[in-house]
């Protein structure tokens, strides 16, 4: 009597092994993707959790379900002299991982073809474990999240994430009407693929499978990825975010943040974010992160990914957040520019802004949200010294005072405490928006 999961991992092995994902061209390099690299980089989450800013070097990163290795490689541009250990059953998708390192000139890398569950067997404890577009294809989430929690260091984070069964749900009546077809009984290839292309291109545009699932201008040959990562996906699944949250609980992981947590903010969804109705605006404060994400998702569900990061539950938030910090903590703070914001164009377009006296929009170099952020040259010259270090805010205060010496209104000496509320103002809106980072120094 066959085992029906053993069964199914082999079709899922046998599908990627055959089409490797993700299907990118082995020389293509994510340096000019500083979105990807962001999401990545280990700074990101770590000060998300604990308001520090970590040093990426020497840390030991897991690239779980590695696939071909795209991610390896963000993973690896993102975080210089980190270690980068990726792992994948399909030993196809493997070898061109190993390869794709190799080519962009990562030699701190290792790659093995083993499952998640043989973790512990490889004797390792990771600072950081990337599971991206996996979790979802186990019987069960938490025994891939135990699994990765058993080789998580104490302060380590786990990124991950599962389908949304809401928003996904169009695809999985697709899955459900080709496993009918017989599509789905073996790995699915070029035949299997043209029989999907024949009967969705067959069935009338406003049919709603077809509406909502399918693009017209699908090819066999230019959409064979797209198809059967979508509509001939073996094992997927969907998960509401309760069921995520169950995950977490049965593994004794904790919910640090949703990844793209600007996009779930449940007062975004109302034309007055700041005046709900009366009922929700009283109950909103006492719903906890759980109820909030859900309300969320039944109301909006746009999100095709419940992408998350969790860890080891933590002690009580040791940190003061910026809305109790006092005067001195202001004075004394230091302040880092996002290592994703600190390229070569952005420090010579920094450059010609503050000698031009214009104005530098910073989305085009780190957009982590859809609000336009601009800075007209004096606020800009602030930012310089953060290219070759953190700086504490009060050299940044007397920075912006040289560049700005007089009041333009009155031609008198700037005064200290003005200009430390201008410069403290955009130091607060820039760190929301994940430019810059602050530290309270110890007392």
């Amino acid at each position: 009597m066959t085992d029906p999961q053993s069964d199914l991992l082999d079709k899922i092995r046998q599908q990627f092994d055959s089409s490797p994902y993700p299907r990118i061209p082995l020389d293509k390099s994510p340096k000019n993707d500083p979105n990807e690299l962001y999401i990545h980089n280990l700074v990101t989450s770590f000060y998300l959790r604990d308001q520090k800013v970590i040093d990426t070097k020497g840390r030991v990163i897991l690239d779980a379900g590695c696939g071909s290795g795209y991610k390896s490689l963000i993973l690896a541009e993102a975080n210089p002299g980190a270690k980068i250990v990726g792992v994948d059953i399909s030993a196809e998708s493997i070898k061109l991982a190993q390869q794709r390192l190799e080519h962009h000139g990562f030699d701190n890398v290792e790659f093995l073809a083993t499952s998640i569950e043989e973790l512990p067997s490889l004797g390792c404890q990771f600072d950081y474990i990337n599971c991206d577009e996996l979790l979802y294809l186990f019987p069960e989430p938490a025994i891939a999240l135990k699994s990765m929690q058993s080789v998580l260091k104490p302060d380590g984070i786990i990124r991950s994430n599962l389908h949304s069964s809401i928003q996904r749900a169009n695809f999985f009546r697709a899955q459900k009407m080709f496993r009918m077809m017989g599509l789905l009984d073996e790995n699915p290839e070029d035949l299997e693929v043209e029989i999907v292309v024949e009967t969705m291109q067959a069935l009338k545009d406003n049919v709603l499978l077809k509406a909502q699932t399918w693009d017209t201008k699908y090819t066999v040959q230019e959409n064979k990825q797209d198809i059967l990562m979508n509509h001939l996906f073996q094992g997927d699944k969907g998960y509401t975010i309760s069921d995520l949250f169950d995950a977490l609980r049965l593994s004794d992981l904790e919910f640090i943040s949703m990844v793209n947590w600007r996009e779930w903010d449940f007062r975004d969804l109302f034309k007055e974010g700041d005046n709900l109705p009366v009922f929700l605006g009283m109950s909103l404060p006492d719903l906890s992160i759980e109820d909030r994400l859900q309300m969320y998702e039944l109301i909006h569900p746009i999100h095709r990914l419940l992408d998350f990061w969790c860890g080891h539950p933590q002690q009580a938030q040791s940190f003061v957040p910026f809305s109790e910090w006092s005067g001195f903590d202001w004075q004394t703070a230091k302040i880092y520019l996002h290592p994703q914001l600190n390229t070569s164009n952005f420090r010579e377009d920094l450059i010609t802004n503050v000698t031009g006296c214009g104005i530098l929009s910073l989305n085009k170099y780190l957009s982590t949200h859809k609000q336009v952020v601009t800075l007209d040259s004096s606020m800009a010259t602030c930012l310089l010294p953060l290219l070759d270090a953190p700086q504490s805010m009060l050299s940044l205060v007397e920075r912006w005072k040289q560049f700005r010496p007089v009041d333009p209104v009155t031609l008198q000496p700037i005064d200290h405490e003005k200009a430390f509320q201008l410069v403290q103002n955009t130091v607060k809106s820039l760190e929301s928006l994940d430019y810059l980072m602050l530290e309270l120094q110890s007392h």
